[in-house]
């Protein structure tokens, strides 16, 4: 997962670890999906801003919806997305 991250901070894309996550609106939202030990944990990041990249939210994936992202972690991503365009665009 570390190396993902990585990647997303030289501007490129790991091949198979990252996606879009669907639902925000084009590209800017990626995550990131690694397996250890029977489990499996997924890191949400935004590359909106060209100088950072913004890890949103990351967590273990509980098999409750079988494999879509729960709710309550897309509302958790949905709300921190929403402060940082606020703090961001205060910036300015």
């Amino acid at each position: 997962m570390g190396y993902a991250l990585f990647l997303a901070q030289m501007g490129e894309r790991h091949p198979t670890m990252a996606k879009t996550l669907k639902g925000f609106g084009g590209g800017t939202v990626v995550e990131v999906k690694e397996s250890y030990d029977g489990n499996t944990y997924r890191a949400v990041y935004t590359v909106r801003y060209a100088d950072t990249v913004f890890v949103l939210h990351a967590f273990q994936k509980k098999s409750k919806s079988g494999i879509a992202t729960p709710k309550a972690d897309l509302d958790q991503i949905e709300r921190r997305l929403k402060d940082l365009i606020r703090e961001k665009e205060g910036q300015r």
